[in-house]
């Protein structure tokens, strides 16, 4: 399952880069979380949450992004932002892959 994680962020990263965004960094970690990729977006900062379902059994890629999740996101985005010592305009993405079909959602969610 790692393996098709790390499938899916490539092709997230590779199609986003082909839409103009620039990766900044991929996976940053710390205690709060997780964000798969921050892309540079013409001066905006974008925490992109990439999410990988086979079928849509279970509600499908997009329901996977909790109430929860995305706290912990905005967290991970805080945590990211103070060790950069930076401000920009940022903005969160979801990146689905669902059944095969990808779907871009950009500002799926604000902190």
């Amino acid at each position: 399952m790692i393996q098709l994680g790390q499938e899916a962020e490539n092709l997230a990263a590779a199609f986003l880069q082909q839409q103009g965004l620039r990766l900044v960094t991929r996976n940053y970690r710390c205690r709060t979380g997780e964000i798969d990729l921050v892309m540079d977006d013409r001066g905006t900062l974008v925490f992109v949450e990439v999410r990988l379902r086979k079928s849509n059994h279970f509600g499908g890629a997009g329901a996977s992004i909790t109430a929860h999740k995305q706290s912990k996101l905005i967290r991970a985005a805080q945590h990211y932002l103070q060790q950069q010592k930076a401000q920009p305009p940022c903005r969160f993405d979801a990146l689905l892959l669902d059944g095969g079909k990808m779907e871009w959602i950009k500002d799926a969610f604000s902190a």
